[in-house]
């Protein structure tokens, strides 16, 4: 039994700290929306298809509130929106989709 525990500690705290090692930098997330997302999504609105704003709700409402769909939706794109996959990073991809979800929850204050 104390094998158990001890091993379930040592994975919990191996755990916590890969996940804060692999944390994704917002402020590096709002640099790369600052020059490369912001004249469609400013303030989180869409220019070109304004029922699929930034927005939390519009977020949820069409399954992009989360990371992989963000991360998705960048990398590969989606009519209109063009894929940024060859010109940002995987990491700078991380840290705008990071940037955006944060700002979400803030109401894009």
């Amino acid at each position: 039994m104390k094998i158990i525990v001890t091993l379930s500690v040592t994975t919990l705290l191996g755990l916590s700290f890969a996940n804060s090692a692999l944390a994704a930098d917002t402020e590096a997330g709002k640099k790369i929306f600052m020059n490369t997302c912001i004249g469609c999504h400013n303030n989180g609105l869409n220019v070109i298809a304004p029922e699929k704003t930034l927005k939390k709700a519009d977020l949820e409402k069409n399954a992009m509130y989360s990371d992989k769909a963000i991360i998705n939706q960048v990398t590969q794109g989606k009519p209109p929106m063009p894929a940024f996959g060859k010109q940002l990073s995987a990491s700078d991809i991380e840290n705008v989709t990071a940037y955006v979800l944060k700002q979400a929850d803030s109401g894009w204050k």
